[in-house]
């Protein structure tokens, strides 16, 4: 999953908001250093990526890609994650999408402490392109997998991937609803057991 769904299934809880989405900037075991909240948020970045990896409908997905895009398949898929969660926002949330981003940018900046350099760089970034609200929209998807394609050490494609998306868009649509309705319960479930220990 990418950024937006992580930051929405930190169910508005703030310190888990911040924990989810430096955690791919924090390895290993350097999540203990951080307060009990941002350190939860680590754990559960890390339960969803690790649901999605294993799940047969984001798999399935993947493997679709896989055969253009080989292993930034997984990575193809997260952005066309975030581009439904976008899309449908309205079905999930009843708080606007801009006012959603809009918060979550503020809260972001105002606990740049916890923010690892590299993340603190791309926040900025993210922020200045309003990533997060124009996922909805193809073009923002265009511009964010031409950015990733950009970085990357190889030539990897991924430039290209707004076409495999436009191609099979009411599948991948459907495949993001069913397996968003189940991540949601597991991560529910899974937040309300790591606050409890």
């Amino acid at each position: 999953m990418n950024y937006l769904s992580h930051l929405y299934l930190s169910f508005d809880d703030d310190s888990i908001a911040i924990g989810n989405f430096i955690a791919d900037f924090v390895k290993g075991k350097k999540y203990l250093e951080y307060p009990e909240g941002v350190k939860n948020g680590i754990l559960i970045h890390r339960e969803i990526d690790s649901y999605a990896d294993s799940h047969p409908i984001f798999l399935d997905g993947k493997r679709r890609l896989a055969k253009e895009y080989r292993h930034y398949a997984g990575v193809i898929m997260d952005v066309y994650y975030d581009h439904f969660l976008s899309k449908n926002w309205s079905d999930y949330s009843n708080e606007g999408l801009k006012d959603f981003c809009t918060r979550y940018y503020k809260l972001l900046n105002d606990n740049e402490q916890f923010l690892p350099e590299r993340c603190s760089y791309l926040l900025k970034y993210m922020e200045s392109g309003d990533w997060l609200y124009n996922y909805q929209f193809l073009e923002g998807i265009q511009f964010a997998l031409s950015g990733m394609a950009r970085r990357t050490s190889f030539d990897s494609g991924m430039e290209k991937a707004v076409k495999n998306l436009t191609d099979d868009y009411a599948r991948f649509e459907d495949e993001f609803q069913r397996f968003f309705e189940e991540i949601l319960t597991h991560i529910h479930n899974f937040t309300d057991q790591i606050k409890i220990k």
